[in-house]
């Protein structure tokens, strides 16, 4: 079991990613992007004390879940909590969707100072990366809010060490 800082977590969400999800945001964020809609989310102080146990515990009683999105605020300022609930959801069958800030080629170029990105990387099915630029906003793209975001197959770019887009 890990401690959480959360801002929210949606029980049942269809515009998260693929099928019926939980979405967990996560409070806290250092990107502050122009025109986001979880302003509430950046204050590291905000939100409330959660644990990886009880969300996982509230996402066994639907059976309804495909799996768990996670967005913020910004899943990777908690990385090593939100690995450890990553790892244990799809012990569970639960796939993972991430939402990002940060491009996946920051990330990579993290991974020595912070090994805990590429755990929680690891766990992800899929990871929408890249800051919500306002100027670049659509309300027509699926699961994004910006064109310069990508829908990544993280296991494909793990194993390529670049980013593979996809389709979901």
């Amino acid at each position: 079991m890990a401690k959480l800082r959360l801002a929210g977590v949606i029980r049942e969400s269809i515009v998260d990613g693929p099928g019926i999800r939980m979405t967990v945001f996560t409070q806290g964020c250092p990107h502050h992007c122009k025109g986001c809609h979880n302003e509430q989310t950046w204050d590291f102080d905000g939100g409330y004390e959660s644990s990886t146990e009880r969300i996982l515990e509230e996402a066994k009683k639907d059976p309804l879940l495909r799996g768990l999105t996670f967005s913020g605020g910004e899943p990777f300022a908690q990385a090593q909590s939100m690995a450890l609930l990553a790892k244990e959801a799809k012990e569970n069958g639960y796939d993972i969707f991430c939402y990002t800030g940060y491009t996946f080629e920051k990330l990579l170029s993290m991974f020595d100072t912070h090994p805990e990105y590429k755990e929680l990387l690891s766990y992800c099915d899929w990871l929408v990366d890249g800051p919500f630029i306002l100027e670049e906003r659509s309300l027509m793209l699926k699961f994004r809010g910006s064109k310069n975001q990508r829908i990544l197959d993280v296991k494909k770019t793990l194993e390529c060490n670049k980013a593979v887009e996809t389709e979901v």
